[in-house]
Order: structure tokens, then C-alpha cells, then sequence
């Protein structure tokens, strides 16, 4: 998809990034409070935390799409893990190959790390995001559990 760039978030993207990440939460029947996205935004863009990221998808001047990654030590390995924390496409754009864009970014941040692990759950009635996931990772036999 040659007019998607994806690059790193920027910080005249607050607005768009925001309402992307809306909807990334309402998909999961979730929200966050205000605070949440402006400390989470800050977190992103802050260069003294680079163990956390946000990759974009641009067409235009439009964002189409937001990853969130982390890069976090493992006590079953010598190297750092990553785990892909959120991931959305704004539906009109969908189909077009942008989360699989996405993901591989995460992937080449991961390597350029020293992460050869990259990580992330889905629900299960997420179908559309499984069809992509099951074509770009392995699936695991792992059930989460929270607190």
C-alpha cells in the first residue's frame, strides 16, 4: 500500500492518535479517563522510556491506524521480549494490508532491540484481527488470567 507511511507517533499527532486509540478501546468494550491518554501519550513520546512505542499508519495527512509495543526483560531468556499492546485500524481503511504493516514495523523495531520474541492476545470473537494474526504469528496455547 504504497500511500501508507508507517512511522513513529509525532507530537502533532495527539489529537488524531487519540481518537484512534477511542476506538481501539470501545472495540473491547472499554474506555480510559482522560489522564490515562494524555499520560499514555507522553509515555509514548517521551525519549527517555524506550522500552514503550507507538508506531502510526498515515494516508494523507489522516491517521489510519496505531500500534502500541513494549519492550520488557524475560526471565526464559538472555534477550528482552516484546510484547504488541494494542493495535487498530480505523475500519474504513481496513483490508488494504495496514495492520500487517504494523505488525511487521513492530517486528523490525523488535529485531533492530535485540527482541527475537514479539508478543499479543486478542479476544476470541476478534475473527477479522485473528484472519491477519494466524497469517503474520503462531498461535499459542496460553490462557490469560488477570487480577
Amino acid at each position: 500500500m504504497p500511500d501508507v507511511t508507517v512511522r513513529p507517533l509525532a507530537s502533532d499527532d495527539r489529537v488524531a492518535w487519540g481518537g484512534l486509540w477511542e476506538k481501539y478501546l470501545a472495540f473491547y468494550d472499554t474506555s480510559r479517563r482522560a489522564e490515562i491518554f494524555d499520560l499514555t501519550f507522553a509515555r509514548n513520546m517521551d525519549p527517555a522510556r524506550p522500552q514503550q512505542g507507538c508506531l502510526v499508519a498515515q494516508r494523507g495527512t489522516d491517521l489510519v491506524g496505531l500500534v502500541h509495543y513494549i519492550f520488557h526483560a524475560h526471565n526464559w531468556s538472555a534477550e528482552d521480549v516484546c510484547y504488541l499492546q494494542d493495535l487498530y485500524v480505523d475500519t474504513a481503511a481496513r483490508g488494504g494490508g495496514i495492520g500487517r504493516r504494523l505488525i511487521e514495523a513492530v517486528y523490525a523495531a523488535a529485531d533492530t532491540a535485540g527482541c527475537p520474541n514479539v508478543y499479543w492476545m486478542t479476544q476470541e470473537f476478534n475473527y477479522a484481527g485473528r484472519m491477519l494474526y494466524d497469517q503474520v504469528g503462531t498461535k499459542t496455547p496460553f490462557i490469560k488470567y488477570s487480577r
